[in-house]
This record gives structure tokens, sequence and C-alpha cells, in this order.
């Protein structure tokens, strides 16, 4: 068995094999730790004579490197010998329960949102440092700060490993949202680096969003997200052409928009609305969903998605949603209404020194035909902007305006 199997297997059961541990050692840091280790003996061991039980050899070897280290510590005798026993099966539902207890481990308020967003990548979604360190284009040793810093955070607080009271999870799953939410943006669309979209990333957002769909069902929000990541991920075919280049909405060949992937979402759509209405990402995935059934950008329902947004705005109110309200009331009522809404974000300083605002302010402009000032304000989004894909489009739109 390969390093590419291996991986996969670990992909599937590191959430189990880490929370599991958890639970009987009551320690997350050294938890995580063995289930690393076994990862690492798996590279050479399997290599002639792969296991018949992949998860379960994981999950013994684990528990070894548990004992080895808690008899190296030579403290807290009555843990070893309670892991000296075999580690017993769990329920289905103890599973489940132990998986969704290390998500908000993962998330906990304590941890600052670098820590929550690299603990979950790491101990939930099994990847490693290096793995997202590239993935956040950051160095691989300020991942590894931010993972010792967020175990020491979690021990130092003393937070057990158990899942929230009800009403307390329920408060407490808005921040496992944003976690993943902010996993799936980095993807959808990298803030810097020379790739706009990068896939990985955003499926592996995916793939803990369904987790979390599986592990708390009659959640409306968890629906929601995962309708409002499938329905845009369904469009990454379409955003770039071969050589990487980005392909703006209007120009994008919809025939290439992923079909199976705009079904998943609208069906997760219609499970977050029929589970007690929709909410901030519900009503952003209601806003995809609209995207989706149109056949091109003219014959979008521009009126809806103005309301949609007018609706976001109300409940989830941000400068970047007053934005996107004001690409769609330019789109649907003409460019000059877009424009004030525009200005008044620039009047109240609510998104200083991004490049979003001077580049929806050079698109608006452009249609207005105030070529000389549209094309200043595509030059400066492309001074901002961190994206050197993204920067070269706005640099091609200000030299076209020549």
């Amino acid at each position: 068995m390969g390093p590419a199997e291996i991986e996969a297997v670990w992909r599937i059961e590191s959430a189990r094999i880490v929370a599991a541990l958890t639970r009987f050692t009551g320690d997350f840091g050294l938890a995580e730790d063995a289930a690393q280790e076994a990862v690492a003996e798996a590279l050479v061991s399997w290599a002639d004579t792969p296991p018949a039980n992949p998860g379960g050899w994981l999950m013994a070897t684990a528990r070894r490197r548990a004992i080895d280290t808690i008899r190296r510590r030579a403290v807290l005798q009555d843990k070893y010998a309670l892991l000296s026993a075999d580690v017993p099966a769990s329920a289905p539902d103890e599973e489940i329960d132990d998986v969704l207890a290390l998500m908000f481990i993962s998330c906990h308020p304590v941890l600052s949102p670098e820590s929550r967003v690299a603990l979950t990548l790491r101990v939930v979604g099994g990847l490693t440092t290096e793995e997202i360190a590239r993935a956040f284009l950051v160095p691989v040793p300020t991942v590894q700060a931010r993972i010792t810093r967020g175990k020491k955070t979690i021990a130092a607080a003393g937070i057990p490993f158990e899942l929230p009271p009800a009403d307390e999870r329920r408060e407490r799953l808005g921040g496992v949202l944003s976690v993943l939410y902010v996993i799936f943006t980095e993807g959808s669309t990298a803030t810097s680096g020379d790739r706009l979209v990068r896939p990985d990333v955003a499926y592996e957002a995916i793939r803990l969003a369904r987790t979390l769909a599986a592990l708390q069902p009659d959640e409306p929000e968890v629906h929601g997200l995962l309708a409002l990541c499938e329905l845009t991920a369904a469009r990454f075919p379409a955003r770039t052409g071969p050589d990487g280049r980005p392909i703006l909405l209007e120009d994008q060949d919809r025939r290439k928009w992923d079909l199976s992937a705009i079904r998943r979402g609208l069906t997760a759509l219609a499970k977050a609305s029929a589970r007690g209405g929709l909410g901030p990402y519900g009503l952003q995935a209601a806003i995809a969903a609209t995207h989706a059934a149109a056949p091109s950008v003219s014959e979008t329902d521009w009126e809806r998605i103005v309301v949609l947004y007018e609706a976001l705005g109300r409940i989830a109110p941000s400068p970047v949603v007053d934005l996107n309200r004001a690409v769609a009331v330019a789109m649907a009522s003409g460019p000059a209404q877009g424009l004030a809404i525009v200005d008044e974000l620039i009047a109240s300083d609510r998104l200083p020194g991004s490049h979003l605002i001077p580049t929806v302010r050079g698109e608006l402009l452009t249609r207005l035909g105030r070529l000389p000032e549209a094309r200043a304000e595509l030059e400066l989004a492309a001074r901002l902007c961190a994206n050197q894909r993204e920067r070269s489009v706005l640099l091609g739109k200000a030299a076209a305006l020549d």
C-alpha cells in the first residue's frame, strides 16, 4: 500500500481515531500526536504487508504510542492502566458524538481564528502541516506554531472532551460553521498567490461540511452552508482557463458547470428551508441557486437576487453584503443606482484597503462611459489585490479602456 492509499485511509479514519483516543486519555494533544505517529509508522509497515483492517491497525498503533508517551511521563498511572486494556469498539451513536465533540473542541471560542482553522484541518480533516501551509500560503513553522498554541490553550483552559449542552452547542455551532466557511472561501477565491481557485482546500471544506450535516441533521444553517459550498464549487470547472487565467461569470461556459454539485446543493438548500427557514448561509446559497438556474448573466433573475441580498443584509449586515447588493442593483436597475450604493460605502469607510470596492466601482463607471475614472479605479484595485491572477485581470481591463 503506497502513500496515496495510506493518506486516503487517514482522511477517512483520522477524526474517529483522534476522537476515540481523546475520550479515553482525556488529553487532546496526546491523542492527536499519537495518531500522527501511527500514520508515520504505517508509511513504513504497510509498504510490504498492508493490514486487513487499516483503520483498526491505526487505532491499535496510536493507542500503543499513547501508552508509551504516558509511560515516559511516569505519571497518571490510572490512565496507563486504563489504556493498557483494549480500547472497546464505540457504538455508532458514540462515534458520532466523538467526532462532533472533536469539531467543537477544534473550533472552541478560546482559540484564535487562525488556530481554529489549523486545528480543524489537521485534527478533523486529517491534513498534514505541510498541506495546511500550502493551502494558506504561510510557512510550515507558522502552521506548526498555531497548532501547538491551540493545543496548549485547550490544555490550559481545561476544556473537557464532551459535547456541549444542547443550548450551548447551538450557540457555538456558528463558530464551527464560520471556520468551515473561511476554509471554503480561501479555496474558492484565494486571497493571495498565483492561483485564483484552490480546489483541494475548497473540497476539504465541503467534505467537513458534509460530515457536520450528517452529525447535526436538524440544524438548518449546517445544510445552508453545505448548499452554498456545493453550488459555488459547481462553477469551478468554468472559472479558469487551461492556463489558470480567471474567466468572469459573464464569459463562463455554463455547460462546464458541475450538474451533480448543483443537484447536491439544491437538495441541501431544500433541507435548510424545511428545517426552519434560511439563515445567512442559506440565503447566500439561495443566491447561488438563482445563478445556477440562469442560462446566462442577462437572463438571471437579478430582482430576486436583490431581494435576497436585502434579506441577508438585515440578518447579517456587512459591507461585503452591501457591495454585492450594489452589483445586483446595477444589473437589475442600472449602473447609476449601483454606483450610489458603492459611493455610500466609500463615504462610510467600511472596507478600507480592500480591492473589492474599486473593482466594482471601476466596472460600474465603465458601464456609465466614465472611462478615465474607471481606469483609475481598476488600477487602484490591481495595486490593492494580492492574488496575482486576479490582479492581471484588473490590469487587463484597465488597459482595454485606453
